[in-house]
Order: structure tokens, then sequence, then C-alpha cells
């Protein structure tokens, strides 16, 4: 009682159940969102057979083969069968950035971390009311994903080359603080 309510801890309204998603960016393009299935494991296997597929061919279908596919650190996606897959199917090296040539734990240039999914968050937060169940929150962030501005998708992916010389600059550590 003695302390003032807006130094109280509010717990935020969860969802029970987690949904993931999964899509590519692009200037001046989006993919689809895909939604990975409620009890998949993602593992090689799975990444390799169900989602890679889809969103290499996402990627083709809104540039052509003139991308360069772009993964993150995650297990699946360093995996030498999700190396290998890529490879395969994208056999000019310079369509994809293969693991050992990617700084392994680079939230910050990856637009979708640095910016996407944190702005897919705040629409979502305003969202009201909230789903109740799993197909609903899938119709609600559908629609906030078709929604997001392509614009302010252009200025994250336009911030990148800012970014990998602040990466640069501070020898591969953490350098938000310097894009200020």
């Amino acid at each position: 009682r003695d302390v003032a309510s807006e130094r109280l801890i509010r717990q935020r309204a969860k969802f029970s159940r987690p949904v993931m998603v999964s899509a590519g960016i692009c200037f001046q393009r989006k993919s689809q969102l895909h939604f990975v299935p409620e009890k998949a494991k993602i593992n090689a296997e799975f990444y390799t057979g169900q989602l890679l597929p889809q969103l290499v061919q996402d990627c083709r279908s809104i540039l052509d083969d003139e991308f360069v596919f772009q993964q993150d650190g995650a297990p699946a996606h360093t995996s030498q069968q999700a190396q290998d897959w890529l490879k395969q199917h994208c056999p000019d090296p310079a369509e994809f950035i293969q693991k050992d040539d990617w700084p392994p734990n680079s939230p910050d240039l990856n637009p979708l971390d640095y910016f996407v999914w944190s702005a897919m968050l705040q629409s979502y937060e305003r969202f009201s009311p909230k789903p109740t169940t799993v197909a609903e929150l899938k119709t609600v962030l559908q629609d906030i994903w078709s929604n997001l501005s392509q614009q302010t998708i252009d200025n994250a992916v336009l911030s990148f080359r800012k970014r990998v010389k602040a990466c640069i600059q501070v020898e591969g550590g953490h350098f938000e603080h310097l894009l200020t």
C-alpha cells in the first residue's frame, strides 16, 4: 500500500500457447508469413524439409534469383544439413551467406531481429480485444504482417550498412549505443 502504483510490477497479459512464425524481408518486398505447426520440433530435419524450401521459394518469387539468403545462428540454420541443402538449391555462392561467414551472435545485423519482430509485437500490444484461440492469434498476426509498412521495413534494411560499420568498429562487440 505504501508503494506508488506506477512502481509496482505489472504482469503483461500472456497468450497461453506460443505461435512460431518465420518470414523474409528485403528492400521493397516481404515474403509470406509462415506459421510453424504447433508441435513441430525445430531441428535440421524439420527446417530443411519444411521451412527452408518455403523461405527460399519466397525469395525467388519476389526477387527471381537476385537475392542473398541470410539466416541467424539458430542450430537448425547452422546445421550441416541446412548448409548442404542451401548449397544444393542455391548453387551460386552469392545466393546465401554460409554459417562460417556470418557473425554467430549478431541479431543486431538482422533486420527481422532489430526491427520487424519488435514492430509486430508493438502492433500486437495495441490490438484489442486480444485473441483467445490459436486460430484467432494467427489471424491477428497475419493482419499485423500484412499491414506492416514496407517503408519502415525499407528504412530498417537501409540501416544495415550503418550497423555493419558499427559492428566492424567495435570488432564484433555490442554497438547499439553507436547508432543514435
